[in-house]
């Protein structure tokens, strides 16, 4: 028995040395991939010399004598530093995640297939100008040069991730940034998920006028009641019973759109000369967009023939999307703007291969396409187009569930043009001159439409890019609902004039401003949009604005970085009117006890959503227990599709607008409930919440562990041993309708992880450009062997910022690195500029 336990032990150690062995020979491998900053390299299809000067914290600073070549050296650094990223986003946008991920991506793929982005892309090339066309082909050439060194030089395959995925990385074409492009653009956009939403609203609620609760009209936009989703189609009309689970905890890196609430979203704002302290213009920016890790950002200086800029671009893309030159600062916002509508195709019950259209039935255009999926066996899928656009599966966000029996879907976005000249407009854009010059540039953009704002050296200006589709007056649904395709008036007839598009130069108040809040009022069909991203954060925008005379760029800091809620200073009174202060003593322990400690707590808040305190934690639950109080009772398992607290659906209730108290009436009971009596039983099931998840003391709570922010890998999060490695979780501050905002999962066990927000923040101050500032919010690289993978993280978490210059001088004097691409001798290239 001895001996059989000895040989049992020998066989372990055996076995463990063996396993350490192999993580040894692996971590040996994938440092092999970590990128040499500091060499020489003779590389094919480059005509004249690049130097990539890496800064402090790693920004490539790219200099050559060609604009093509420039760019040529910021698709070799993309490819250094962010190879696995911007190759998976191309996946993504071709729909071939299966044959990487298996299963778990067939929905995405198949739904990115339906789109067609590729096809559209390759097709798009042929409009765009000869200049555009360089810039892209120098692009691919620089990745390509990279993938060559790679496979040439034993680099550990260019990224760890490849040593745990099947992912052949084809060659890089230019029609990959297009397709990055378009894919771009149905990720920031929110309005299928915004239609799907209403519908399925409109049809389980008994009295439509309260649709107008749930989605009210921003302050200023004409009320126009939508008409009931069930009166658009020839009674009787059968839909499927919701699937409450249907696409709702899918991972976000698979999802085939986001979920509503977790599209694009923005603060941008800027101060005239005479708003200015220093009496030069000032702009501040931070996009916001779901966190990964590492961000979507990538920091880049570029020495172009107009003069250099730097700024946030996007690997896969050679554009620079924010930023500032010497004379010129641009930033964005997501616009809203109402680029997609939702067509209900009726199928002829004789020919399932044809749709209704005004005149009969017609037959769909159909191809096959073949998914590939890991582990599996492919599919073989039939594309289907309608006059409207593609068919798209019945699956995506309880799409089914709204869809009558005997109809498919279609989706009609102004992405899906095989004319996009959106980069045109994007790389003539960033070399502007003046804001008039952008402006005037950005024609050409198609999606995904952003509101730009320009600081130059004499003022400011703020002009809404992108198509805005041309819409009849008689539209049967204004674009807000799903709506019978076969009806010519709920067509569209083109695109409006780029002169329609809201534009503010120079404002008298010296000071202009974007958090998605809606820019203009004017009724339908030129209204822009019903949806918007915010009525909450303007608020606190404009108190901060007009509290000083003249602004600092230590000013528009603070304010990037504030997180006081208004949302929080608006309800909490209403909320708890009949509450504060009215609870008498009661035992320890009890639940009479806690509330009166709670409402205590919260009655001397100010609304910080600050990560040290409870209180945040217990304004939040509250009010998502609220929501729910409110209506359960009403819809049923569709609540669940509310992940976020809808505070002007709260607000109505509270203030009785319009009968709305009638919420807070439960129907299946006979007595007439109180909305006081509802924020007093929401108050208990918020404290239970936190009690069981978070512990009784509330001493003991704080926001920051709840609101965590969530840089996870896309592929490796939920890796038993990787994820300790791959993923970023920092303590943050703020909240959904903060300035420094944090948007809140919604679901899960953890509602409040912070999943969603400023992965770039940038301020430019023209009185003198090297005091402008940015950050991301993981690194520059994508390799979580490297030390750039979160150091820029740390920063970001505190608040901080990095020096963005366009001195090369310095640059060059604290250099970690400089990379020098040299043309091959043996080739023969010629480029035009």
């Amino acid at each position: 028995m001895h001996l059989f336990f000895r040989g049992l032990f020998g066989i372990a150690v055996a076995a463990l040395g063996s396993a350490v062995l192999g993580m040894l020979i692996i971590y040996y491998l994938a440092l092999q991939s970590v990128p040499n900053y500091q060499k020489s390299l003779s590389v094919a299809k480059l005509t004249s010399p690049v130097e990539i000067i890496r800064d402090t914290v790693n920004v490539p600073h790219i200099q050559a004598p060609l604009d093509r070549d420039v760019y040529f050296g910021l698709g070799y650094a993309h490819a250094q530093d962010r190879l696995w990223q911007m190759t998976m986003l191309r996946r993504k946008a071709q729909g071939r995640l299966s044959e990487v991920y298996g299963v778990q991506t067939v929905a995405a793929d198949m739904f990115m297939r339906r789109l067609d982005l590729y096809a559209l892309a390759a097709k798009s090339l042929e409009v765009l100008t000869p200049k555009t066309r360089i810039a892209l082909e120098g692009y691919a050439a620089g990745v390509n040069a990279r993938l060559d060194e790679i496979n040439t030089g034993t680099l550990g395959r260019g990224a760890p991730e490849l040593f745990l995925f099947k992912a052949p990385i084809a060659v890089w074409h230019p029609a990959d940034s297009i397709v990055i492009m378009k894919l771009l653009a149905t990720l920031f956009s929110g309005h299928m998920a915004s239609e799907i939403l209403r519908a399925q609203v409109s049809l389980a609620l008994d009295d439509q006028s309260r649709l107008d609760d749930i989605f009210p009209s921003s302050p200023g936009q004409p009320l126009t009641e939508p008409p009931a989703y069930r009166s658009l189609f020839e009674a009787p009309t059968q839909f499927d019973p919701l699937d409450p689970q249907a696409d709702t905890h899918r991972e976000p890196a698979f999802a085939a759109l986001p979920r509503r609430g977790l599209a694009g979203a923005s603060n941008v704002w800027a101060a005239a000369p005479d708003r200015a302290a220093s009496k030069g213009t000032l702009l501040a920016n931070d996009p916001h967009f779901m966190f990964s890790a590492p961000t979507l950002w990538y920091l880049a200086r570029l020495e172009l023939t107009s003069g250099g800029i730097i700024g946030g671009t996007i690997p896969g893309i050679p554009a620079m999307f924010v930023g500032r030159g010497t004379s010129l600062g641009w930033g964005l916002t997501s616009s809203y703007l109402d680029d997609l509508d939702l067509y209900i195709e009726q199928l002829n019950p004789e020919n399932p291969e044809q749709y209704l259209t005004s005149k009969g039935f017609q037959n769909f255009r159909t191809r096959k396409t073949i998914i590939q999926i890991k582990d599996a066996a492919p599919i073989t899928l039939t594309l289907r187009w309608t006059q409207n656009g593609p068919v798209i599966p019945s699956h995506v966000q309880n799409l089914k569930n709204i869809t009558p029996r005997g109809h498919v879907v279609a989706v009609r976005m102004t992405v899906l043009s095989g004319h996009d000249t959106t980069l045109n407009a994007a790389l003539s854009m960033m070399q502007a001159q003046s804001k008039e010059q952008a402006i005037a540039s950005a024609q050409d953009y198609i999606a995904p439409a952003w509101n730009l704002i320009l600081a130059d050296e004499d003022g400011i200006a703020l002009k809404t890019i992108g198509a805005m589709p041309q819409r009849d007056p008689r539209h049967q649904s204004q674009g807000r609902l799903p709506s019978p395709g076969w009806i010519t008036q709920n067509q569209w007839a083109g695109r409006l004039p780029y002169r329609d598009n809201p534009e503010f130069i120079d404002p008298k108040s010296g000071l202009l401003g974007n958090t998605n809040n809606p820019l203009i009022d004017q009724p339908f069909p030129n209204h822009m949009s019903f949806d918007w991203g915010d009525s909450q954060r303007i608020k606190r925008w404009q108190k901060l604005m007009t509290a000083r005379k003249v602004h600092t760029r230590d000013s528009f800091i603070e304010a990037q970085l504030d997180t006081v809620s208004f949302t929080a200073r608006s309800l909490l009174p209403l909320i708890g009117s009949e509450l504060w202060f009215a609870s008498e003593a009661a035992p320890s322990g009890t639940v009479d006890q806690r509330r009166k400690k709670a409402l205590d707590l919260l009655a001397d808040w100010n609304g910080e959503m600050n990560e040290h305190i409870p209180e945040p934690l217990l304004f939040s639950a509250w009010m998502r227990a609220l929501q729910v109080r409110l209506m359960q009772d009403e819809m049923g398992p569709l609540t669940a599709q509310f992940h976020h607290v809808e505070p002007l659906f709260i607000e109505r209730v509270y203030r009785n607008l319009n009968g709305a108290a009638i919420w807070c009436d439960v129907k299946q009971s006979a007595r007439l409930e109180t909305c006081s009596e509802m924020s007093q039983l929401a108050l208990d099931d918020a404290l239970l919440w936190v009690e069981e998840n978070w512990g009784r003391s509330f001493a003991a709570l704080r926001w920051g562990d709840a609101h965590q922010a969530t840089h996870d890998h896309p592929a490796l999060a939920k890796n038993p041993l990787l994820r300790y490695f791959v993923n970023i979780r920092q303590s943050t501050s703020g909240g959904d309708n903060t300035l420094m905002r944090g948007r809140s999962r919604g679901t899960g066990k953890n509602p409040f992880e912070n999943v969603h927000g400023a992965g770039y923040r940038g301020v430019y101050d023209f009185a003198d450009t090297e005091s402008s500032v940015f950050i991301t919010s993981t690194g520059q690289s994508g390799h979580f062997l490297s030390p750039h993978y979160d150091d820029l993280g740390q920063l970001w978490r505190r608040g901080e910022y990095v020096p963005m210059t366009l001195d090369l001088d310095l640059t060059r004097a604290a250099a970690v690195g400089i990379t020098r691409l040299i043309p091959k001798t043996n080739q023969t290239t010629t480029v035009e500029q």
